[in-house]
């Protein structure tokens, strides 16, 4: 999910562990569903630089406590830093615009600075398609 884009029933919580790439995340309402995408968002005024990084909910824990695995580094991530539920799972630009071009899990151009032009995007989890819908 590119930077800012958040869905409309976002859901605010707060960072209580890190270890790795898991970050352990409590929120005071409804948790998020699993594969829903949990942006951490700080401008460096609880780390010494500005830290932006996208999870996905991987396990409900309990206690109103999500964990969910960054697909960015977690270096600077620490608790306490404001953790906010996008509204829906981390999805990639489909269509004609992405094909030979190369992203990362979350749909970040890797190869050049121009962004994908689709207007099109699909969940990173889903069905494969039908067999008919296949084709070689």
């Amino acid at each position: 999910m590119p930077k800012g884009e958040t869905g409309t029933d976002a859901h605010t919580g707060s960072v209580v562990s890190v270890v790795g790439p898991v970050i352990d995340v409590e929120f005071s309402e409804e948790l998020p569903p699993i594969y829903g995408a949990v942006k951490v968002e700080d401008d460096g005024k609880l780390s010494n630089k500005p830290i932006f990084a996208i999870g996905e909910v991987a396990q409900h824990l309990g206690e109103n406590m999500v964990r969910c695995i960054s697909m960015h580094p977690t270096d600077g991530i620490v608790r306490g830093m404001k953790a906010e539920y996008t509204g829906g799972p981390i999805t990639v630009p489909v269509g004609e615009g992405a094909l030979g071009r190369i992203m990362n899990v979350i749909g970040e151009p890797s190869d050049t600075d121009e962004p994908i032009p689709c207007k099109e995007r699909w969940p990173i989890h889903r069905l494969a398609p039908d067999f008919e819908h296949q084709s070689t």
